[in-house]
């Protein structure tokens, strides 16, 4: 691997049942990563999708100097939208030496409308720690329901809920910067997985509970989020080209 790199990666898990989407996505469908796929390409950039259900025809069928396929096994002891983070943290680890910037997004709902790596925001801040928002609060009804396994698992939770309570939701659908930062949080992120969400047994996956509790209170002053990083959530402004990355 060349030195300097700079990645982009997503995780693309099959066979379980998605409690965000309602559904259990099917095996070897290429279209519901390719938008994500063919705007890492657009944008001149490396992009690695991991994947529990490819087959190797699809793989090299659509393997490039762009994209490619890492297989993984499937870790039924966290949620898909957890055990990602596990994954990363994994493969970068063997490749630190090698790795200049990384971002990690979701797969089927954010595409790259620009390289980030290019952008002088990105150079000029290289101890922040990149991710996407939501135009509402830390304080809504979703994520208090959300957080409801880790608010009795973690001590300092409420306080951390009551301090930041109208503060910016953060979302982890977009998580990145230079190497040592980023890998620093991802570290923290997968020990408190492992420390209070492996017994979590609601409907709810703990992914943007563990994240936003994170990124606000080790990370806060590094938080660069919103514009040029994401679009708006959930305004589907699938045409916009200012912003690096375009999260439905």
């Amino acid at each position: 691997m060349a030195p300097d790199i700079h990645l982009v990666l997503a995780c693309h898990i099959t066979g379980v049942y998605d409690v965000n989407r309602n559904t259990t996505l099917v095996d070897d469908a290429y279209e519901l990563v390719q938008e994500w796929a063919e705007s890492v390409a657009k944008a001149n950039l490396k992009g690695i999708i991991f994947h529990n259900n490819f087959s190797d025809e699809t793989c090299a069928r659509f393997e490039n100097a762009h994209i490619s396929f890492e297989r993984i096994e499937y870790n039924p002891d966290f949620n898909p939208n957890v055990y990602r983070y596990f994954v990363y943290r994994d493969f970068l680890a063997q490749r630190a030496d090698h790795i200049q910037g990384v971002f990690v997004t979701d797969v089927s709902d954010v595409t790259l409308a620009q390289n980030p790596f290019n952008d002088s925001f990105f150079k000029d801040n290289p101890t922040a720690l990149f991710c996407g928002d939501e135009p509402k609060l830390l304080d809504n009804e979703w994520m208090l329901a959300h957080a409801a396994h880790l608010r009795e698992q973690i001590t300092d939770y409420r306080a951390y809920e009551n301090r930041f309570a109208k503060e910016t939701l953060l979302n982890c659908g977009v998580i990145g910067g230079a190497f040592p930062i980023f890998f620093d949080f991802l570290q923290q992120l997968c020990v408190l997985h492992e420390t209070y969400n492996r017994t979590n047994k609601t409907t709810y996956t703990g992914d943007m509970g563990a994240f936003n509790y994170l990124a606000r209170t080790r990370f806060n002053e590094n938080l660069r989020h919103g514009f040029p990083v994401n679009t708006v959530f959930k305004a589907y402004e699938n045409d916009r080209m200012d912003c690096w990355f375009r999260h439905k």
